[in-house]
């Protein structure tokens, strides 16, 4: 099976099952994309029994192809990746997307959640 993003993104449904599924995002960052940002990606996960198997990232501009299997870890060109040893909420970067969806409801939401991350003291 295949599941596209740009064809939910428009609205036709997908329905994950257990058989084996290509998840594809040709355009990652579409938004990004769209304003010439140069943070747009390539997606491509697969899926069995609705658990991830492995996935990759390729991004284009930077010209980097992050890829990862269960059990056997994750990759940017080859390299082994790892998360860093930092406990210390205060000196770590916090990352986030509000997402392209303006439904009133959901803003409360997002904003909400907005707020409970920004009165966390971190670095950045």
């Amino acid at each position: 099976s295949f599941i596209g993003e740009e064809s939910v993104a428009a609205g036709e449904g997908s329905i994950l099952t257990d058989n084996p599924t290509w998840i594809i995002d040709p355009i990652d960052g579409t938004t990004n994309f769209v304003h010439r940002f140069p943070f747009v990606a390539v997606s491509i996960g697969f899926v069995v029994n609705k658990k991830i198997e492995f996935g990759i990232v390729y991004s284009c501009i930077e010209d980097k192809m992050y890829t990862a299997r269960k059990g056997k870890g994750a990759f940017c060109n080859g390299q082994k990746l790892q998360v860093s040893g930092q406990e210390d909420i205060t000196k770590s970067l916090l990352v986030t997307e509000l997402g392209s969806n303006r439904d009133p409801e959901a803003i409360k939401i997002i904003l909400s959640n907005m707020e409970r991350l920004l009165s966390i003291p971190v670095h950045g």
